[in-house]
């Protein structure tokens, strides 16, 4: 996305929140940095109140308060910093077609980015939908929400948890309610997320709101796997984040997040992601009643919903065992392969393929996929994360990231073109079929 936006006085939207600008930027169309929330800390939303006043959207969506990774900077070539960060964050952006008609009626998207419910944002440059708009004529939106100890923890104290899934919330009405104003079809909108923005998505089907707010979803990598039976997990975490008060300066919040995380250890394979959505806290039901209620959804939401074939792979150079194990000849990549298809198993595989049978088996229509492609030659092979360079961002963006190193920019390009007109005929309303899928890169079938 281009830094200083050239504003031109005639891209004016007029939709039910108040005039919006919006500025021109290559082949599309963006109105970035709108407000959809506002939320006192540790507070639900509440929507953004209408202006009358001319809105600039002409800023990006800060990024919620966040610790840097190194190792996802390496492997996916984002820049820690690269968006100022503000608990202030519940905005979202809209890219459009650049040749948007009068009138017109297009398929939107919202985007609910991943990064283990404690890192990433809706705007930063890998997530960038402008291919995906300017080649297949949808609509994304793109959602940024509270994360960490700002989005997703209660304590017992009384303090609410799934907070950012309630942004999220606010941000699906925000849509229904003014993306006609901006060339959108409200009638026919799809959640797509990966990761952690996979799994609020598979949570947000299950509230009874769902199916007036998308008819669609995709769901890419979602660690279905490891979403049950965290309840002593959270409530560990939540006593040792009690000493968090609504004065802490944000940095300091974000320290203590790392503190909080060293509690979950003991947990197991939990402890992947000890963030996440909470059972029996709004907007959720109780564990025991998750499946009637996604079974409620069902029939009104079809649903594509897959993972990577090595998603485990992208955590392998983070374990020095495992690197060592690696290099022992003859059986060293054998017994790598074995772990990782356990542990894409474990937490992605079995879950996926269960939560798309039961989606299938009450009255809703689903499809599932597993992704192969990966770069000729490199370590992550078909890792999490590998998803993400087919469907956003840009050469720019992506080139000198470890995750693709080795493949061609062409290569990437014709794989993901495909990617991307599948994700948006699917958006669309396409009927996918029995079966199908781009050759080298993914397979789908109904279930």
């Amino acid at each position: 996305m281009s830094s200083e936006p050239a504003v031109t006085s005639q891209l004016l939207f007029q939709p039910p929140c108040g005039p919006v600008s919006g500025w021109r930027d290559g082949g599309v169309i963006r109105a970035t940095g709108i407000p959809y929330a506002r939320a006192q800390r540790f507070q639900p939303p509440a929507p953004a109140p209408d202006w009358t006043a001319e809105f600039a959207a002409t800023s990006l969506s800060p990024a919620c308060p966040q610790a840097p990774v190194p190792f996802l900077d390496d492997v996916l070539g984002t820049r820690y910093g690269e968006l100022p960060g503000s608990e202030d964050c519940q905005n979202l952006s809209v890219t459009m077609p650049g040749d948007l008609m009068p009138g017109e009626k297009l398929p939107v998207m919202v985007w609910i980015h991943g990064g283990s419910y404690t890192t990433g944002s809706g705007d930063l440059a890998i997530f960038d939908p402008a291919r995906l708009v300017a080649e297949n004529r949808v609509i994304v939106v793109s959602v940024t929400y509270r994360l960490g100890l700002f989005g997703f923890l209660a304590t017992p104290t009384g303090r609410p948890g799934n907070l950012g899934l309630l942004d999220q919330l606010e941000a699906f009405r925000w849509v229904q309610r003014n993306i006609a104003g901006f060339g959108g079809d409200p009638g026919q909108v799809t959640a797509f997320g990966q990761s952690a923005g996979g799994d609020a998505i598979a949570h947000l089907i299950a509230t009874p709101e769902a199916p007036s707010l998308f008819q669609r979803a995709i769901i890419q990598s979602a660690p279905l796997g490891i979403t049950r039976g965290r309840a002593k997990m959270n409530h560990a975490m939540g006593i040792a984040a009690d000493s968090v008060t609504e004065e802490t300066p944000a940095l300091d919040v974000v320290a203590r997040e790392a503190e909080v995380t060293q509690v979950a250890r003991k947990f197991g394979m939990l402890a992947a992601m000890p963030f996440g959505t909470q059972y029996g806290h709004d907007p959720l039901p109780e564990e025991s009643g998750i499946e009637a209620a996604w079974n409620r959804s069902a029939p009104a939401i079809e649903v594509l919903i897959g993972h990577t074939s090595e998603e485990a792979r992208l955590f392998l150079p983070r374990n020095p065992r495992l690197m060592r194990l690696a290099a022992v000849p003859l059986v060293g990549a054998a017994a790598v392969r074995a772990i990782d298809w356990v542990v894409t198993e474990t937490v992605y595989g079995r879950a996926t393929r269960r939560f798309a049978r039961r989606h299938a088996k009450a009255g809703g229509r689903a499809h599932r996929y597993v992704l192969d492609w990966h770069a000729p030659g490199n370590i992550f092979g078909a890792a999490h994360t590998v998803d993400l360079p087919l469907l956003l961002g840009t050469r720019k963006t992506w080139e000198g990231a470890g995750l693709i190193e080795g493949a061609r920019w062409e290569d990437v390009e014709a794989a993901g073109r495909e990617m991307r007109a599948l994700w948006a005929g699917f958006a669309g309303g396409g009927d996918l079929g029995k079966s199908g899928g781009i050759p080298g890169v993914l397979r789908y079938r109904a279930v």
